[in-house]
């Protein structure tokens, strides 16, 4: 089913002014941003998210983009101001257009302040300028290199070529594109200075991200890890990096480089714990809402909403989840234990 202006109000779930209060953890920290992975598939296999004979779920387990519409809804009813479609790879699930369009009623409304999207940037030469129209103005792209021989292998089903060329059309249909890197010790670990002034050489800004441990795959985690600190340092040596307050919602800390008048931000969720101020939960495509990334502890809200037509369930559902909400994650990775903090995959809640 395609959203559109006929769509009735009462399919659309249309949102009015809060009548319900904001969401609040035990910590006091407002829920104000709503990951949503509306697919756990996706046309890469990365080393570090996901194995390459991976199982994905029937398609009767996922929730419609009707339901999904319906959950990120009534999240911004209760103060959600961003939402961020993940996947998996979002773009491969078959007409999420149409949830984009739907979505950005709530832009129009001024109920929320960011609809966007992360993406693996294969298919962006199609959707660049779709997204645009919806409402979405910032993306984030997956790249970990510019070697396309080590693209492949990372990636091992991914085309660089593609990807750049999806890079471009996002830059044409003037979405503001940040890059997403995983720093991987022996991998790319080389090639993060040439990632920083490409980018900003293009008007983007870089993040680098560590890797987590989440889910079983063949590389062991530790021979992957790399510290940003590490990371930081080096840079250092060339560049002066000065400490930048901007933020986007997410766990990012930023610096700018002087030399380039770029950002770059650094997420580390192993060598500093970045949960104090956490404002996010995740949604995964079958309607399990994930409290914390690094925890296993999750809420269904999926039977609430096939329970009723009426948000009142749902809303009850959430409530008790929020309430929840750990103060932080337990990641660790040592060669004492390599094994995952938790059991999914990356690719399950989107990052």
């Amino acid at each position: 089913m395609l959203f559109d202006s006929t769509t009735p109000e009462t399919t659309r779930h249309e949102i009015k002014p809060l009548t319900r209060p904001v969401l609040t953890d035990p910590f006091g920290r407002d829920i104000s941003y709503l990951r949503i992975s509306v697919t756990d598939r996706c046309d890469f296999r990365c080393v570090y998210c996901m194995s390459e004979d991976m199982t994905f779920l029937p398609k009767r387990d996922l929730l419609t983009l009707e339901e999904i519409d319906r959950v990120a809804s009534a999240f911004v009813a209760r103060g959600t101001r961003k939402l961020r479609l993940t996947g998996g790879e979002p773009l491969v699930r078959r007409d999420v257009m149409s949830l984009f369009r739907s979505l950005s009623r709530h832009l129009v409304s001024g109920a929320l302040d960011e609809l966007t999207v992360t993406t693996n940037g294969s298919l962006l030469d199609r959707y660049a300028q779709e997204l645009a129209d919806y409402g979405v103005r910032r993306i984030n792209v997956s790249l970990d290199t510019l070697d396309a021989a080590k693209f492949r292998k990372i990636t091992r089903w991914g085309d660089l070529g593609k990807v750049l060329g999806g890079i471009e059309a996002a830059r044409k249909a003037g979405l503001r594109v940040k890059i997403n890197a995983v720093a991987l010790k022996g991998v790319n670990e080389d090639e993060i200075e040439g990632l920083m002034t490409w980018a900003h050489g293009l008007g983007m800004d870089l993040t680098l991200i560590e890797v987590m441990p989440l889910g079983e795959i063949e590389p062991g985690r530790i021979d992957q890890f790399l510290p940003l600190s590490i990371v930081r340092a080096r840079l250092m040596d060339k560049y002066n990096l000065v400490e930048d307050p901007y933020r986007t919602g997410g766990p990012a800390r930023y610096v700018r480089v002087k030399e380039t008048g770029g950002l770059v931000g650094f997420i580390t969720p192993m060598t500093h714990n970045f949960c104090e101020s956490c404002n996010r939960v995740r949604l995964t495509c079958t309607g399990t809402l994930y409290m914390c990334l690094g925890q296993e502890d999750a809420a269904d809200l999926r039977a609430p909403i096939r329970a009723s037509a009426d948000d009142a369930l749902l809303h009850r559902a959430m409530e008790e989840a929020i309430a929840r909400k750990p103060k932080g994650h337990d990641f660790i990775i040592d060669r004492r234990g390599n094994k995952p903090a938790v059991g999914r995959h990356m690719s399950v809640t989107g990052g």
